[in-house]
């Protein structure tokens, strides 16, 4: 079962790695205050004075803990892309990679369902993900080591399965991958960050991703 709350993601940071040594107290309250305001403020624009407030603790405590502001960053985001991103994708796809479709637009259907789920779960995570990822190189490494490239390696064979069923056009599997998750990934943008407080039908925007997704990629 997926973590439902920020308070089940420091459960998990803390249960990382036994060698590691155990968070303060101290630290516990640093980083939930710092998920916090990441989230809500993204990195540039928050500081390390608003964190300590909401932490309850001074300043200075901070820097006796994290050297750099980006350091604070780096604690919560690479423990979490490495141990627990990639393991809670890979582990909630699962189920949709390994299931057996007989069209394309049904796996695409199962695919953004589990993604919104997904996003509704974790969503302050996300945001700071996101927000941080395009703007730091280690975290673009760090994510493409521990999410994309497994994830991709798994939607390739799906497609690939449906070309040889003759239900995609014969582009190269990395294509398809691009153009169905330039689709998917805006709607869910869109929904959860851009203008969440929007009515949305959710389930009519699933079907109309998914029409225009397969007008591009169905064989005539």
């Amino acid at each position: 079962m997926l973590p439902e709350s920020n308070e089940d993601w420091i459960e998990q940071l803390l249960k990382l790695s036994d060698e590691e040594p155990k968070m303060t107290e101290k630290q516990t309250k640093i980083l939930h205050a710092a998920i916090e305001i990441f989230a809500e403020k993204g990195y540039a624009a928050a500081s390390t004075s608003e964190i300590a407030q909401k932490a309850g603790v001074a300043e200075g405590t901070i820097f006796r803990h994290y050297k750099t502001k980006k350091d604070l960053l780096l604690s919560i985001v690479l423990p979490i892309m490495a141990k627990l991103v990639a393991p809670f994708v890979l582990r909630n796809f699962t189920p949709v990679l390994e299931a057996k479709y007989t069209r394309y637009e049904d796996f695409l259907r199962s695919l953004i369902r589990n993604r919104l789920e997904f996003a509704r779960q974790h969503l302050p995570m996300i945001k700071i993900l996101m927000q941080e990822i395009p703007f730091h190189p280690d975290l673009q490494e760090q994510f493409k080591n521990e999410v994309m490239n497994e994830v991709l390696t798994r939607i390739k064979k799906v497609i690939v399965f449906f070309q040889q069923e003759g239900q995609i056009i014969p582009l190269p599997a990395a294509t398809v991958v691009r153009l169905t998750a330039s689709v998917i990934i805006g709607f869910l943008i869109t929904r959860f960050l851009l203008v969440p407080e929007q009515e949305w039908d959710e389930e009519e925007e699933a079907e109309t991703c998914i029409r225009f997704i397969m007008h591009g990629l169905a064989t005539r």
